[in-house]
């Protein structure tokens, strides 16, 4: 068991070393070719930031399966399966067009087609729904038809819950990450624990996927140097899509009836097995309730379901009083709950202390969320240990001259939330940024504004 866990982490710390380094290059070269959209009156960052970065991902992708290909105990996923060849086919595709609108924005009915195409060449190539387990039924054998379209339903909305969730500096690529570990875990426990076969493409896809998250994340940390665009965040959604699909369609549950007497027995028994999986939705719930939400509250006011707006919910956390940072890692909170609780209670569905453990993490939560000028103080005697923002104020003060009497300047940091100006937030060492000098996000690595102050004070509120 030791050595395919070795093989995995592997896979995961190359795809991250790849995705890590090329991110670098990806900033620079979204610079050179003006792939910095100006801020938009939904956007929380305060000033153009270079995109592109689903570039970099997808090389952290293809180095990924490259690697897994010559690992012994990997392999066979390539000589068994062709569905790695259809998720890099799928990704390929989805990847270009996501490129395209980063620099060309789009329509959204294109970037709607050409989602439903990518699932479609991943259907054509087997990665497709065949069968799903029904409570009081059993297994139920799905048409060629029936396949192809809930497969086609499946990855597009997976691709467009993520695309919505990325709004703030890290949020949905940690998002994913945080799901796509959940996912491993418990794909990883059927193929190695039952030795189920078909359950070793996903475990395969979600590591490489935190491998992609991972290597991206240390650039779109608040404040974040690139964004991943759509060409990222739709092929991490495809990614997660389809190893989802990959485990839910392709794991026959009559492998699992060893320890029941009929079908119907296994399916009754195996179902929290298969919550985590029947649909994704249950390990992204957070980014899938916001999508819904979105389409509910744009069509109630008369507009498109893909009119954009600042209506998602870290907007909301944002308007409460929340910070970028503390709005992000709530957002990280109630995805692990959700993700790693349906895990845990599909492992272990007959222990009550898993209830009472989603419970009380649940309450956490909901104090969290009703605290938003609350920041946590560290003793003195570990302020050296800490960033900034969680030492002591008295001794900060001490130190160095107070954040007030600094001059008030636009933060260079991208995706700055109307919180952020706190001190708490940034912190007494903040330097102004002068006109036409590279910041902190190299926003202004291009050349000199040509905004006036005044529109500059105009797109900055919020």
């Amino acid at each position: 068991m030791g050595q395919p866990v070795r093989d995995y982490l592997l896979t995961l710390c190359v795809t991250a070393a790849v995705t890590y380094l090329l991110t670098g290059p990806v900033r620079k070269f979204a610079i050179a070719v003006g792939a910095m959209p100006a801020i938009r009156a939904r956007d929380v960052h305060r000033e153009p930031t270079p995109r592109l970065g689903g570039i970099a991902m997808f090389g952290g992708l293809c180095a990924g399966l490259i690697v897994a290909d010559h690992l012994h105990n990997l392999k066979s996923v390539f000589e068994l399966s062709n569905e790695p060849r259809a998720l890099l086919s799928g990704a390929a595709l989805i990847w270009l067009i996501g490129v395209l609108d980063d620099k060309f924005e789009l329509d959204a009915l294109i970037k709607l087609g050409a989602q439903m195409i990518a699932a479609a060449v991943m259907v054509i190539q087997g990665l497709t729904i065949l069968w799903l387990p029904i409570p009081g039924v059993g297994t139920v054998a799905l048409t060629q038809w029936q396949g192809t379209l809930l497969t086609v339903a499946l990855v597009v909305v997976t691709i467009n819950a993520v695309n919505f969730v990325d709004g703030l500096d890290g949020l949905a690529a940690g998002m994913v990450c945080i799901a796509s570990a959940a996912f491993f875990l418990y794909a990883y426990r059927l193929w190695f624990g039952n030795m189920i076969e078909a359950a070793a493409p996903a475990t395969l896809f979600t590591a490489i996927l935190m491998g992609m998250c991972l290597g991206f994340l240390p650039h779109n940390m608040h404040p974040a140097r690139i964004f991943m665009g759509d060409s990222g965040s739709m092929l991490i959604g495809l990614v997660l899509a389809a190893a989802a699909i990959s485990v839910t369609g392709q794991v026959d549950p009559d492998t699992m009836r060893i320890f029941e007497g009929s079908e119907r027995g296994a399916t009754h028994a195996m179902l929290p097995v298969f919550i985590p999986l029947l649909l994704p939705l249950t390990i992204i719930a957070i980014p899938a309730a916001d999508l819904i939400l979105a389409i509910v509250r744009r069509t109630w006011n008369g507009q498109s379901p893909f009119a954009a707006d600042r209506g998602h919910l870290h907007h909301r956390l944002l308007e409460i009083g929340h910070s970028h940072s503390r709005a992000v890692l709530i957002m990280y909170f109630w995805s692990a709950l959700i993700a790693f609780g349906a895990v845990g209670y599909s492992v272990h569905s007959a222990s009550m202390w898993i209830v009472f453990v989603i419970v009380a993490a649940s309450a956490v939560g909901l104090v969290l969320l009703l605290m938003p000028r609350f920041t946590p103080r560290t003793p003195h005697w570990a302020n050296r240990f800490v960033p900034p923002r969680y030492r002591h104020r008295a001794k900060e003060q001490a130190s160095s001259p107070s954040y007030d009497e600094k001059p008030a300047t636009v933060g260079s940091g991208a995706q700055q939330g109307p919180a952020d100006a706190q001190m708490g937030e940034e912190g007494p060492e903040r330097a102004p940024v002068a006109v036409g000098v590279s910041g902190v996000n190299g926003a202004t690595a291009i050349g000199a504004r040509s905004r006036s102050p005044e529109r500059r004070s105009i797109d900055s509120s919020r």
